[in-house]
């Protein structure tokens, strides 16, 4: 007889993994236990014959439930002449574990068993929103710390029922120990109301675990009832706070031009496109063309955010996604999005509801309060969310999907880092942070964060930072990894860190972390990187974005990249493309400042006034205030100023998607990218490009040829370079990553003129390519960093 202690870490708390471990000893025969740890790890105890030990470790491996990651496995064995344990059995958490390094699995959609049952006039789950078992559910986002059980998650505050206590005790039940088990008699309450003239929330009563419905919300219906009440009014065309999972949603008939504009008005998002929210995979299918990759990401429990490219004749308002020829869909993940659908037969836009430029609003009075004057009605219900959430986004670029943010569905799952020892946090730069927490080789990522330039989202970051460790049960690094731009809040914060808790710093160039980031993602030393995006802090005091670097994880050098551009008045040249255009045509020999203001006159290229225009051409003349770019995406952004397809940005990248949608429908001409050598390194002429384009467009061609022009010379001159560095410097690989890289049209081409010189192409598959993947990258600088220095 044998005796075995088995300890096994990685995703193995609330996704059935004891029922399993509990099942798989009976039926082998074996006694035991088997118990949670407080650090998220799970330990067993094994009796039996040896072959059944063997048999059993077998299927912990090969079979786990399907929710469980199972990272690692520790088995003491021993060989025994007396029975220490009875029949096998499940014990309650322990508050011992090891160092940390557990996970908490994400939440993820309602799963079908317990649709099934929502939808069953026989079930005591009938119309009920919040049911959830061990497949399916919230976690993350209701976890306060480990160990994982329900005394340590916002449903404490809703003691079980007789009937859910059953099922949560019954190891044979797919509820068991389902930390968010409830049903209408015990759990969490659905409300719908509005708010009529109250000018804020009403004080909330004394804390009693839960979110109280404020005062200020009229009680126009509960339960079922709220969905009805709800899905009426949104059927009117009025504007619904939903609040779910994660956060709240603001909700409106997408196929309603009135509605959405109404959203827009309210909410002042002029132009941002909007998320679509959908039942299922086959009404995505009717709004959009869907690959196979793209149905399956839409259908996995995960349900991002997916930008797909939109169909004609889509009954979705125009305005849902102005200029764009992509769409971003999701399917329902909630059972209050499933409820409204058995009420409303069009698709939903569905959209974070937020005050501008803050975090999600979580809490119902800082709901009712913030978004009194823009929604007709609220439907909201009393379970706290503890960790706010917002919808992950990806996209299927080149057949591969890509990650714009990673958040619901997939924090707080660890993405590997190989060769990864130690331990840091990362805190990422300063725009879609998302940082990141590295122990032993595992990258823990945070829910997505957002733009850090505000004291409520830097809040956000530092709760967001202590909840991860929370949940993982690991303890604050040793070394935190930041930007090397010496302005961001995330930087002070780091050296706040370093002053006060004695905290090593390192501090990372962003395109390097770019770069790092895809090497640390496929397991490589080293390749040429290709990192194009819109701006990011040079050493040279200019500012970077179209680079091509000779890349390890510990260090890089530029080798190539696009000339320089000037970019009139700082940032404000990022809000208004005509003054990116001005600088590039400014930086071309044969133009001065009133020439550029003939080509800007002859072109009617949009500023804010004639006045504004040739502030600029002056500005450029006297040099005042004009830093150097050399970004993919400031270029981008001229050229779309050029071809008259957005005069300013209003999110985030908006010039460049506009330029991306009107390219779709050209054909590129045959212009060669022009070279020219800037600090004798070789490099893409941006400046003579626009002059060529420039001309061309006065010769007629037609704008979306001229769009799917500058595309394809971007992908296949950066590629030559890239490939040409990498003949020099004796690299097999080559990188893409960076916010450009999510064009389709760069990304392919660029990765065809790889491949056709024989090299790999490696790009972000796990992490986000834009800055949402910064913060792995820079742990993975610091990792590397740190282990060279031993």
């Amino acid at each position: 007889m044998e005796r075995a202690t088995i300890r096994v870490d990685g995703v193995v708390q609330s996704v059935g993994f004891r029922p399993f471990v509990y099942r798989t000893a009976t039926d082998l025969g074996l006694r035991g236990t088997v118990r949670n740890l407080g650090d998220a790890g799970v330990r067993i105890e094994l009796e039996g014959e040896a072959a059944e030990v063997d048999a059993f470790l077998d299927r912990l491996h090969e079979e786990p439930p399907p929710l469980a990651r199972v990272d690692t496995v520790e088995i003491e064995r021993e060989v025994v002449d007396t029975a220490a344990f009875g029949p096998f059995e499940i014990l309650d958490s322990a508050d011992e574990g090891g160092n940390g390094g557990g996970s908490i699995p994400p939440d993820t959609a309602i799963c079908e068993a317990c649709l099934t049952d929502m939808r069953d006039p026989d079930s005591r789950y009938h119309d009920y929103w919040a049911t959830a078992c061990v497949d399916c559910g919230p976690r993350f986002t209701v976890v306060e710390g480990l160990p994982y059980d329900r005394p340590t998650t916002s449903m404490a505050a809703f003691p079980m029922c007789e009937d859910c206590r059953d099922e949560y005790e019954s190891p044979a039940d797919r509820r068991y120990h389902a930390q968010a088990i409830a049903c209408p008699q015990c759990g969490p309450t659905l409300r719908y109301g509005s708010v009529d003239g109250a000018e804020e929330a009403a004080p909330e009563p004394p804390d009693t675990g839960r979110d109280p419905f404020p005062e200020a919300l009229s009680r126009g219906a509960d339960g079922p009832g709220a969905v009805r009440a709800a899905a009426g009014t949104l059927a009117d065309g009025g504007l619904v706070v939903v609040k779910g999972v994660g956060g709240a949603h603001l909700v409106c008939d997408a196929t309603d031009p009135a509605a959405v504009e109404r959203l827009r008005e309210r909410t002042g998002r002029s132009a941002k496109p909007f998320a679509v929210l959908v039942p299922d995979v086959d009404a995505a299918a009717r709004l959009a063309h869907l690959s196979e990759t793209e149905r399956e990401a839409l259908a996995s429990p995960r349900r991002p955010i997916l930008l797909v490219e939109a169909r004609d004749g889509s009954p979705v308002a125009a305005g849902v996604a102005p200029g764009l020829h992509t769409v971003g869909v999701m399917c329902a993940y909630t059972g209050v999005h499933h409820l409204l659908f058995d009420h409303l037969d069009g698709p939903l836009v569905c959209t974070s509801a937020n005050l501008p430029g803050r975090p999600m609003l979580v809490e119902n009075g800082a709901i009712v309060d913030g978004l009194a004057d823009v929604a007709d009605g609220f439907l909201l219900h009393d379970r706290r969310i503890v960790a706010r959430c917002d919808d992950s986004v990806a996209r299927v670029v080149d057949g591969g999907h890509r990650l714009v943010r990673r958040s619901r569905g997939f924090a707080p799952t660890p993405v590997d880092l190989p060769g990864g020892d130690g331990r840091a946090l990362a805190l990422g730069p300063e725009l879609d942070v998302t940082p990141t927490v590295l122990a032993d080789g595992d990258c823990y990522l945070t829910q997505y964060v957002g733009d850090v330039d505000d004291l409520a989202t830097f809040d956000y970051l530092r709760d967001g930072v202590d909840h991860l460790l929370s949940v993982t049960g690991l303890d604050r690094p040793p070394v935190v990894a930041h930007d090397a731009h010496p302005d961001f809040q995330t930087t002070d914060h780091a050296r706040r860190l370093e002053r006060e808790a004695g905290l090593e710093r390192v501090a990372v160039q962003h395109h390097h972390a770019h770069a790092a980031s895809v090497l640390a993602e496929h397991d490589r030393d080293a390749a040429i990187a290709v990192t194009v995006d819109g701006v990011g802090y040079g050493p040279d005091g200019t500012v970077w974005g179209g680079e091509v670097l000779d890349a390890t994880r510990t260090d890089y050098e530029r080798v190539a990249g696009l000339a320089p551009m000037a970019m009139p008045g700082g940032d404000r040249a990022t809000r208004h493309p005509g003054r990116m255009l001005a600088g590039g045509l400014f930086a071309h020999p044969g133009h001065d400042a009133e020439s550029v203001r003939e080509v800007l006159r002859a072109h009617d290229v949009p500023f804010p006034s004639a006045e504004e225009r040739d502030l600029v051409c002056q500005q450029l003349d006297s040099g005042v205030n004009t830093p150097e770019t050399t970004s993919a995406g400031r270029f981008l952004d001229a050229v779309s100023a050029l071809l008259g397809i957005c005069s300013e940005r209003t999110y985030e990248g908006e010039p460049a998607m506009r330029l991306e949608a009107v390219a779709a429908d050209g054909t590129p001409l045959d212009i060669d990218p022009p070279r020219t050598t800037v600090d004798g390194r070789p490099a893409l002429d941006m400046p003579r490009f626009l002059v060529e384009l420039a001309d061309r467009r006065a010769d007629g061609a037609a704008r979306a040829d001229l769009a799917a022009t500058t595309q394809e010379a971007l992908a296949l001159g950066l590629g030559d370079l890239a490939v040409a560095a990498a003949d020099r410097r004796g690299r097999d690989a080559v990188a893409l990553s960076g916010g450009v890289a999510y064009n389709e049209h760069i990304a392919c081409r660029l990765r065809e003129r790889v491949a056709d010189a024989g090299l790999a192409f490696l790009a972000n598959e796990q992490v986000p390519q834009g800055d949402g993947g910064v913060a792995y990258g820079q742990a993975a600088v610091a990792a590397a960093r740190h282990d060279g220095d031993r």
